[in-house]
């Protein structure tokens, strides 16, 4: 489907006009939004447009890196949206030129979708011209990240609540996986905003400057964000395997103890097992008690002797 917007010389918006009016002395700006095209409507960006063909076919295959191009009369833009649902990135590829800016997606765009709505609702966006609809929809992809963060985040806390075990470390590594997903959509998108920003060949009037610095500045808090969430998980991580150790350690202590005192009992009770007949013990009357005594004072004496070593500390 092929939206189209424009503007006239007396800020009238125009809605759904045919192409062919779009070279109008009376139009000011236009916009042009290919939601899903099919192939007939693809072919609208060669025939009519003319764009250069490289661009076309970065449209045309997905999914490129966040970049920027420069061509005569207009610059391209690859952009990442996020998908919500699923944390992968979706490719909107934008145009836009000075009286311009055509928008492609393939796949739906709520962010594109909302500044429609505010260009049909204030006026005074539609005063602005096609560079501030390029900042509202760049505005409006970034600040789509911070839920999905913040959600993780929120995940987080939850887990430094809850007692460590086998399978709150599944959700730490679920939860470095969604990070890694974020981590590889937000930092292109904050190359390509320091690229634009410091560009000489994207020309941004100083009024509209300050509102890009304010995108890029929200890209380095998500950058940092993620950053240290994914610090927080290696904690976390940290904190799981030393207290497994510690358990473990005082597993292997507590059988150490068992055996550093059956060993001798069992070495004593081995020997008063044996079936020989000339053993001269076996003939005592009081033998058999006087056997079990030396075990318990031998027992006794290894447990106060490993209490006093600090073993059961």
């Amino acid at each position: 489907m092929i939206r189209t917007f424009a503007v006239t010389n007396d800020h009238k918006l125009l809605e759904d006009i045919v192409l062919d009016r779009l070279n109008d002395s009376n139009i000011k700006w236009f916009w042009i939004d290919f939601e899903t095209p099919n192939e007939g409507e693809m072919l609208v960006l060669k025939t009519h447009f003319n764009f250069h063909p490289l661009a076309i076919e970065d449209c045309m295959h997905l999914l490129q890196r966040p970049k920027l191009d420069y061509y005569e009369g207009y610059d391209f833009f690859v952009l990442h949206s996020l998908n919500q649902h699923t944390l992968f990135p979706e490719e909107v590829d934008v145009f836009v030129g000075k009286n311009f800016i055509i928008t492609f997606h393939l796949s739906p765009s709520p962010e594109i979708v909302m500044v429609r709505q505010r260009l049909k609702e204030e006026n005074k966006i539609q005063r602005k011209g096609a560079l501030h609809i390029f900042y509202l929809l760049m505005d409006k992809i970034v600040d789509e990240y911070f839920p999905a963060l913040y959600k993780i985040e929120d995940d987080l806390n939850e887990i430094e609540m809850k007692d460590a075990n086998r399978n709150l470390m599944e959700e730490v590594f679920g939860i470095r996986s969604q990070l890694l997903k974020l981590r590889r959509t937000i930092l292109p998108m904050r190359e390509l905003l320091y690229r634009i920003l410091n560009s000489e060949r994207v020309i941004i009037p100083k009024d509209e400057r300050a509102y890009f610095m304010d995108i890029y500045d929200h890209l380095l808090k998500l950058s940092e964000m993620i950053e240290s969430n994914r610090e927080l998980t290696n904690d976390l991580r940290d904190s799981y395997i030393s207290l497994n150790s510690d358990r473990m350690n005082n597993i292997m202590k507590t059988l150490t103890v068992m055996s550093s005192i059956f060993i001798p009992l069992t070495f004593i009770a081995s020997i008063y097992g044996m079936n020989f007949e000339n053993m001269p013990e076996l003939s005592w009357q009081w033998g058999y008690y006087v056997v079990l005594g030396v075990m318990l004072t031998v027992g006794l004496g290894l447990l106060i002797g490993l209490w006093k070593m600090g073993w059961f500390k």
